[in-house]
Protein backbone atom coordinates (compact mmCIF):
# COMPACT_ATOMS: atom_id res chain seq x y z
CA UNK A 1 0.00 0.00 0.00
CA UNK A 2 1.64 3.45 -0.99
CA UNK A 3 2.55 5.74 1.59
CA UNK A 4 -0.52 8.31 0.02
CA UNK A 5 -2.85 5.35 -0.03
CA UNK A 6 -2.84 5.27 3.78
CA UNK A 7 -3.18 8.75 4.46
CA UNK A 8 -6.36 8.80 2.22
CA UNK A 9 -7.61 5.83 4.40
CA UNK A 10 -9.94 7.68 6.72
CA UNK A 11 -11.19 4.98 9.35
CA UNK A 12 -7.65 4.51 10.09
CA UNK A 13 -7.29 8.42 11.72
CA UNK A 14 -11.00 8.53 12.39
CA UNK A 15 -10.60 7.49 15.87
CA UNK A 16 -7.82 10.00 17.91
CA UNK A 17 -7.75 7.54 20.91
CA UNK A 18 -5.79 5.66 18.17
CA UNK A 19 -3.57 8.22 16.19
CA UNK A 20 -0.52 7.56 18.15
CA UNK A 21 -0.35 3.73 17.89
CA UNK A 22 -1.29 4.48 13.86
CA UNK A 23 2.26 6.51 14.37
CA UNK A 24 3.89 3.30 16.26
CA UNK A 25 2.23 1.03 13.04
CA UNK A 26 3.73 3.37 10.60
CA UNK A 27 6.93 3.63 12.26
CA UNK A 28 7.22 0.12 12.09
CA UNK A 29 6.68 -0.24 8.43
CA UNK A 30 9.09 2.28 8.25
CA UNK A 31 11.50 0.62 10.38
CA UNK A 32 11.42 -2.95 8.26
CA UNK A 33 11.86 -1.10 4.97
CA UNK A 34 15.13 1.02 6.00
CA UNK A 35 16.11 -1.62 8.46
CA UNK A 36 19.43 -2.51 6.58
CA UNK A 37 20.64 1.69 7.24
CA UNK A 38 20.06 1.81 11.06
CA UNK A 39 22.45 0.05 13.18
CA UNK A 40 21.58 1.04 16.49
CA UNK A 41 19.56 2.47 19.24
CA UNK A 42 19.08 3.86 22.76
CA UNK A 43 16.76 2.27 25.05
CA UNK A 44 16.89 4.78 27.93
CA UNK A 45 15.92 7.87 25.66
CA UNK A 46 13.31 5.65 24.02
CA UNK A 47 11.71 4.57 27.88
CA UNK A 48 12.09 7.49 29.36
CA UNK A 49 9.96 9.76 26.74
CA UNK A 50 7.84 5.98 27.29
CA UNK A 51 7.36 7.05 30.54
CA UNK A 52 6.10 10.88 29.73
CA UNK A 53 2.38 10.33 29.65
CA UNK A 54 -0.27 12.90 28.15
CA UNK A 55 -3.22 13.69 29.94
CA UNK A 56 -5.16 11.22 27.76
CA UNK A 57 -3.14 8.37 29.12
CA UNK A 58 -1.27 5.03 27.90
CA UNK A 59 -2.52 3.98 24.30
CA UNK A 60 -4.47 7.53 24.08
CA UNK A 61 -2.12 9.90 23.66
CA UNK A 62 1.59 8.59 24.43
CA UNK A 63 3.45 5.09 23.66
CA UNK A 64 3.99 2.13 25.72
CA UNK A 65 8.07 1.36 26.29
CA UNK A 66 6.81 -2.34 24.48
CA UNK A 67 5.80 0.21 21.64
CA UNK A 68 9.35 1.88 21.59
CA UNK A 69 11.16 -1.57 21.92
CA UNK A 70 9.30 -2.68 18.63
CA UNK A 71 10.11 0.35 16.89
CA UNK A 72 13.93 -0.11 17.75
CA UNK A 73 13.37 -4.18 17.11
CA UNK A 74 11.86 -3.89 13.57
CA UNK A 75 14.27 -1.04 12.88
CA UNK A 76 17.69 -2.65 13.83
CA UNK A 77 16.54 -6.61 11.79
CA UNK A 78 16.65 -7.42 8.34
CA UNK A 79 14.19 -9.83 8.72
CA UNK A 80 10.56 -8.99 7.94
CA UNK A 81 7.12 -10.25 9.63
CA UNK A 82 5.53 -13.01 7.43
CA UNK A 83 2.50 -11.60 7.03
CA UNK A 84 2.37 -8.86 4.33
CA UNK A 85 1.23 -4.92 5.52
CA UNK A 86 -2.36 -5.77 3.76
CA UNK A 87 -2.58 -9.08 6.20
CA UNK A 88 -1.63 -7.48 9.19
CA UNK A 89 -3.72 -4.32 8.75
CA UNK A 90 -6.87 -6.94 9.03
CA UNK A 91 -6.16 -7.44 12.70
CA UNK A 92 -4.95 -4.32 13.19
CA UNK A 93 -8.33 -3.36 12.52
CA UNK A 94 -9.68 -5.38 15.15
CA UNK A 95 -7.27 -4.63 17.71
CA UNK A 96 -8.40 -0.68 17.29
CA UNK A 97 -11.51 -1.57 18.36
CA UNK A 98 -10.70 -4.41 21.18
CA UNK A 99 -7.77 -3.69 22.82
CA UNK A 100 -6.36 -4.06 25.43
CA UNK A 101 -7.78 -7.26 25.25
CA UNK A 102 -6.64 -11.07 25.55
CA UNK A 103 -4.96 -12.22 22.43
CA UNK A 104 -3.64 -15.57 21.53
CA UNK A 105 -1.51 -16.26 18.95
CA UNK A 106 -0.40 -19.66 18.03
CA UNK A 107 3.16 -18.81 16.80
CA UNK A 108 5.97 -17.13 18.22
CA UNK A 109 7.94 -15.69 15.52
CA UNK A 110 9.48 -12.20 13.54
CA UNK A 111 5.88 -10.29 14.23
CA UNK A 112 5.71 -11.15 17.91
CA UNK A 113 7.11 -7.96 19.39
CA UNK A 114 4.45 -6.24 16.81
CA UNK A 115 1.28 -8.02 17.87
CA UNK A 116 2.57 -7.69 21.52
CA UNK A 117 2.86 -3.92 20.65
CA UNK A 118 -0.55 -3.05 19.18
CA UNK A 119 -2.02 -4.86 22.06
CA UNK A 120 -0.94 -2.25 24.93
CA UNK A 121 -2.04 -3.12 28.49
CA UNK A 122 -3.34 -6.36 26.87
CA UNK A 123 -2.69 -10.10 27.37
CA UNK A 124 -1.01 -11.18 24.22
CA UNK A 125 0.59 -15.11 24.62
CA UNK A 126 2.38 -16.67 22.38
CA UNK A 127 2.02 -21.02 21.57
CA UNK A 128 5.38 -22.14 19.75
CA UNK A 129 6.37 -25.85 19.25
CA UNK A 130 10.23 -25.74 19.25
CA UNK A 131 10.96 -24.88 22.72
CA UNK A 132 14.82 -24.30 21.67
CA UNK A 133 12.96 -21.10 18.96
CA UNK A 134 11.45 -20.01 22.11
CA UNK A 135 14.63 -19.40 24.13
CA UNK A 136 16.02 -18.07 21.12
CA UNK A 137 13.48 -15.20 20.78
CA UNK A 138 13.04 -14.43 24.32
CA UNK A 139 16.60 -14.04 24.79
CA UNK A 140 16.45 -11.07 22.33
CA UNK A 141 12.52 -10.09 23.76
CA UNK A 142 12.32 -11.15 27.00
CA UNK A 143 9.18 -9.00 27.39
CA UNK A 144 6.87 -11.34 25.20
CA UNK A 145 4.76 -14.03 27.10
CA UNK A 146 5.52 -17.30 25.24
CA UNK A 147 4.46 -20.99 26.30
CA UNK A 148 6.57 -23.97 24.23
CA UNK A 149 4.07 -26.46 23.93
CA UNK A 150 3.44 -30.28 22.20
CA UNK A 151 0.82 -31.38 19.42
CA UNK A 152 -0.03 -34.80 19.22
CA UNK A 153 -0.89 -34.59 15.72
CA UNK A 154 0.78 -34.88 12.00
CA UNK A 155 0.43 -32.94 8.83
CA UNK A 156 -0.53 -36.30 7.06
CA UNK A 157 -3.17 -37.82 9.52
CA UNK A 158 -5.49 -34.50 8.51
CA UNK A 159 -7.52 -36.38 6.49
CA UNK A 160 -8.00 -39.87 9.11
CA UNK A 161 -8.40 -36.57 11.62
CA UNK A 162 -11.70 -35.66 9.72
CA UNK A 163 -12.93 -38.87 10.15
CA UNK A 164 -12.60 -39.45 13.43
CA UNK A 165 -14.06 -36.37 14.76
CA UNK A 166 -17.38 -37.12 12.48
CA UNK A 167 -17.68 -40.44 14.48
CA UNK A 168 -16.33 -39.50 18.13
CA UNK A 169 -18.77 -37.67 20.41
CA UNK A 170 -16.58 -35.89 22.79
CA UNK A 171 -15.51 -34.07 19.20
CA UNK A 172 -19.16 -33.24 18.63
CA UNK A 173 -19.79 -29.08 18.66
CA UNK A 174 -22.19 -29.49 21.36
CA UNK A 175 -20.22 -31.81 24.03
CA UNK A 176 -16.62 -30.54 22.51
CA UNK A 177 -14.14 -29.42 25.60
CA UNK A 178 -10.28 -29.10 25.55
CA UNK A 179 -8.82 -29.90 28.88
CA UNK A 180 -8.67 -33.15 29.49
CA UNK A 181 -10.37 -34.51 26.36
CA UNK A 182 -8.05 -37.56 25.62
CA UNK A 183 -11.07 -39.01 23.67
CA UNK A 184 -10.84 -36.24 20.98
CA UNK A 185 -7.67 -36.71 18.61
CA UNK A 186 -8.33 -32.62 17.45
CA UNK A 187 -8.69 -31.57 21.02
CA UNK A 188 -5.38 -29.87 21.93
CA UNK A 189 -4.38 -31.28 25.60
CA UNK A 190 -1.24 -31.32 27.97
CA UNK A 191 -1.29 -26.73 27.62
CA UNK A 192 -0.26 -24.62 29.91
CA UNK A 193 -3.20 -23.21 32.15
CA UNK A 194 -3.80 -20.23 30.82
CA UNK A 195 -4.70 -21.35 27.62
CA UNK A 196 -7.70 -23.01 28.92
CA UNK A 197 -8.31 -20.79 31.96
CA UNK A 198 -8.57 -17.21 29.46
CA UNK A 199 -11.06 -16.45 28.00
CA UNK A 200 -9.87 -15.01 24.31
CA UNK A 201 -10.97 -12.41 22.68
CA UNK A 202 -8.45 -12.15 19.23
CA UNK A 203 -6.97 -15.47 18.47
CA UNK A 204 -4.30 -15.55 16.02
CA UNK A 205 -3.41 -18.90 13.71
CA UNK A 206 -0.34 -18.95 11.83
CA UNK A 207 1.32 -22.13 13.64
CA UNK A 208 2.45 -24.86 13.82
CA UNK A 209 4.24 -26.04 11.13
CA UNK A 210 1.94 -27.76 8.25
CA UNK A 211 4.41 -28.08 5.06
CA UNK A 212 5.55 -31.18 5.38
CA UNK A 213 3.82 -34.92 6.27
CA UNK A 214 5.28 -35.17 9.78
CA UNK A 215 4.64 -31.58 10.74
CA UNK A 216 2.06 -31.15 13.71
CA UNK A 217 -0.05 -29.03 10.93
CA UNK A 218 -3.07 -26.63 11.92
CA UNK A 219 -5.62 -29.15 12.24
CA UNK A 220 -5.90 -29.38 15.90
CA UNK A 221 -5.49 -25.84 16.64
CA UNK A 222 -8.24 -24.56 14.16
CA UNK A 223 -10.60 -27.07 15.87
CA UNK A 224 -9.54 -25.94 19.56
CA UNK A 225 -10.33 -22.31 18.17
CA UNK A 226 -13.43 -23.21 17.26
CA UNK A 227 -14.18 -24.52 20.40
CA UNK A 228 -13.31 -22.15 22.41
CA UNK A 229 -14.86 -19.50 20.34
CA UNK A 230 -18.43 -21.44 20.85
CA UNK A 231 -17.76 -21.55 24.17
CA UNK A 232 -17.62 -18.55 24.80
CA UNK A 233 -19.08 -16.86 27.93
CA UNK A 234 -18.99 -12.78 27.59
CA UNK A 235 -20.13 -10.69 25.27
CA UNK A 236 -19.27 -10.27 21.79
CA UNK A 237 -17.32 -12.79 18.97
CA UNK A 238 -14.42 -13.77 18.98
CA UNK A 239 -12.06 -12.91 16.38
CA UNK A 240 -10.00 -15.74 14.59
CA UNK A 241 -7.72 -15.32 11.78
CA UNK A 242 -6.03 -17.94 10.12
CA UNK A 243 -3.03 -17.46 8.10
CA UNK A 244 -2.16 -19.87 5.25
CA UNK A 245 -4.92 -20.38 3.59
CA UNK A 246 -3.80 -21.31 0.16
CA UNK A 247 -3.19 -24.39 1.81
CA UNK A 248 -5.38 -27.12 1.17
CA UNK A 249 -5.24 -28.21 4.92
CA UNK A 250 -5.82 -24.78 6.50
CA UNK A 251 -9.20 -24.39 4.00
CA UNK A 252 -10.87 -27.37 4.37
CA UNK A 253 -10.43 -27.42 8.30
CA UNK A 254 -11.11 -23.83 8.07
CA UNK A 255 -14.32 -24.32 6.09
CA UNK A 256 -15.31 -27.61 8.45
CA UNK A 257 -14.74 -25.95 11.74
CA UNK A 258 -14.82 -21.66 11.28
CA UNK A 259 -17.33 -21.95 9.25
CA UNK A 260 -17.80 -20.00 5.92
CA UNK A 261 -21.07 -17.93 7.19
CA UNK A 262 -18.50 -16.44 9.85
CA UNK A 263 -15.69 -15.45 7.20
CA UNK A 264 -15.86 -11.59 7.20
CA UNK A 265 -13.00 -10.50 5.64
CA UNK A 266 -10.33 -12.11 3.41
CA UNK A 267 -7.17 -10.65 1.97
CA UNK A 268 -4.04 -12.37 0.48
CA UNK A 269 -3.79 -15.65 2.94
CA UNK A 270 -5.25 -14.43 5.37
CA UNK A 271 -8.94 -15.19 6.66
CA UNK A 272 -11.11 -13.62 9.52
CA UNK A 273 -13.30 -15.10 11.40
CA UNK A 274 -15.93 -13.69 13.66
CA UNK A 275 -17.40 -16.72 15.24
CA UNK A 276 -20.53 -16.29 18.31
CA UNK A 277 -21.04 -17.86 21.02
CA UNK A 278 -23.11 -21.20 21.00
CA UNK A 279 -25.69 -19.45 23.33
CA UNK A 280 -25.90 -16.64 20.46
CA UNK A 281 -26.58 -19.52 17.47
CA UNK A 282 -29.85 -20.06 16.07
CA UNK A 283 -28.87 -23.82 15.68
CA UNK A 284 -25.77 -25.30 17.60
CA UNK A 285 -26.06 -29.48 18.28
CA UNK A 286 -25.52 -31.75 16.18
CA UNK A 287 -22.70 -33.36 14.69
CA UNK A 288 -20.87 -30.71 13.05
CA UNK A 289 -19.57 -27.10 13.41
CA UNK A 290 -21.35 -25.41 10.29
Amino acid sequence: MKREDTIRNGHFLADRRWFFPIVITGLIAGAIVTSSFIKAADYSLLCSVANTRSPQGVGKGSATPIQLQAIIHYATSRITPQQNFREISVTFDVLKKRSPCNFLVFGLGYDSMMWTSLNPNGNTIFLEEDPKWVQTVLKDAPVLHAHPVKYRTQLKEADALLSHYRSEPSCFPSKAYLRGNDKCKLALRGFPDEFYDTEWDLIMIDAPRGYFPEAPGRMAAIFSAAVMARNRKGSGVTHVFLHDVDRWVEKVFAEEFLCRKYLVKSVGRLWHFEIPSAANMSSHGGAQFC
